[in-house]
């Protein structure tokens, strides 16, 4: 039987849904025996790949790199789960959607030339932090700031056992 091809994407988050994902400590070996991680912030992969059967997406989409991957992982991806409460809401990054963009640069890179900006090296930052709901079809959520390892593993489980995504009870709880 072949394994899921996995990929985790890490976007306007701070890491803690894929520290959390870690934390599935010994059920990583029984994980790998089921499934391949074809991309992800924690392998040395360039290219998001074709086929994907599942990707956790983690942040909220902040600027025009991140609008771009999503979309072409939403073109690759059979299962598109939010991951964590920045992916799902917009949490902490949102928290900078009411300030005018050129404030918020001018906060990050001082006053003056923002390093990199004209020539393409610095993204460009869309005007609100978004949930991916927003701007792409989303299959299953996994809430929680982080997600606890515990819910991460049953939503897995499931997935892997032909069940839906859909989480209920203690699981649907937010923060």
């Amino acid at each position: 039987m072949p394994k899921v091809k996995v990929a985790t994407i890490w976007f306007s988050g701070c890491s803690g849904c894929h520290m959390s994902f870690l934390d599935l400590d010994e059920r990583l070996v029984e994980l790998a025996q089921k499934v391949d991680i074809v991309y992800s912030p924690v392998v040395d992969i360039k290219e998001f790949p074709d086929g994907v059967d599942l990707t956790l997406v983690e942040g909220a989409v902040g600027n025009s790199e991140h609008w771009e991957l999503l979309r072409e992982i939403r073109e690759r991806t059979k299962l598109l789960v939010a991951f964590g409460d920045c992916a799902v809401t917009g949490n902490v990054p949102s928290m900078r959607n009411p300030l005018p963009r050129e404030e918020v640069l001018r906060s990050v890179y001082g006053e003056g030339e923002v390093p990199g900006l004209e020539e393409g090296e610095v993204p460009k930052l869309l005007p609100q932090a978004l949930p991916l709901s927003m701007l792409v079809p989303v299959d299953g959520f996994i809430h929680g700031c982080p997600p606890p390892a515990d819910r991460i593993w049953r939503f897995l489980q499931r997935l892997l056992a032909g069940e839906s995504p859909l989480l209920v009870g203690e699981d649907l709880r937010f923060g």
